[in-house]
């Protein structure tokens, strides 16, 4: 049975939406539109940007929606600084590594912040397949991202886990038929429960993770 591990990028692998934050509240400021850490997580968390530019700046064209979002990415690019990965991350890929788990990295973010963050991270080799949703015709919620992700890996869904920091993400892991660990990286355990997740964990350290995936791959096999 072909398992693997599928992971979002920001929020999950890394703590990256202060400056996601920033950067938005630095291009939206000149359209007159306010946003704080509660409107932030309420509605942009786990979006893709075109969802986010079509919600926040309605009054744009498409076209301009695009450069003020593409702006947005270069900013918050320009302020990733040291980084650190999840607590319990190295340990989970060293027992992926050991009991032949795949790995892919599925996430909202255009392929330059992916590839920035893994560098950053020294993540490259051991994260080698990376999923950008705005490269497909669909991104989270739809579960196309991670159906995308588990035809790369050659993995069962009934035998994988996904591990997501949003709604939107739980939501399209989950309608991929993957089992989902929520991190509760920006949001409450209530919300990412109610979102799908089936189990929720402050970071990787947690050891129910090994459990739950060690129940997951035991059920992909019946």
């Amino acid at each position: 049975m072909t398992a693997a591990l599928l992971f979002d990028l920001d929020g999950t692998l890394v703590e990256t939406d202060d400056i996601h934050l920033f950067a938005f509240q630095t291009v939206f400021a000149p359209h007159g539109v306010a946003l704080d850490r509660t409107r932030y997580n309420r509605e942009i968390l786990g979006s893709s940007n075109d969802a986010i530019g079509r919600a926040f700046l309605p009054h744009l064209s498409a076209e301009a929606r695009a450069r003020t979002l593409d702006e947005k990415e270069a900013v918050y690019r320009a302020h990733v600084g040291d980084v650190a990965a999840a607590a319990g991350l190295a340990e989970l890929l060293d027992y992926a590594d050991a009991h032949g788990l795949r790995r892919a990295v599925v996430t909202n973010a255009p392929r330059a912040n992916a590839d920035l963050i893994l560098r950053a991270l020294g993540l490259v080799e051991c994260l080698p397949i990376v999923v950008c949703g705005d490269e497909l015709s669909r991104s989270k919620p739809d579960p196309l991202p991670y159906l995308t992700a588990l035809g790369l890996t050659g993995a069962r869904a009934e035998a994988s886990v996904a591990f997501e920091d949003s709604p939107s993400g739980v939501r399209a892991a989950a309608a991929a038929g993957l089992a989902v660990i929520g991190m509760t990286t920006s949001l409450d355990e209530g919300r990412l429960i109610a979102a799908g997740a089936a189990l929720v964990v402050a970071d990787f350290a947690d050891a129910r993770i090994y459990a739950f995936i060690e129940r997951r791959r035991a059920a992909g096999e019946r």
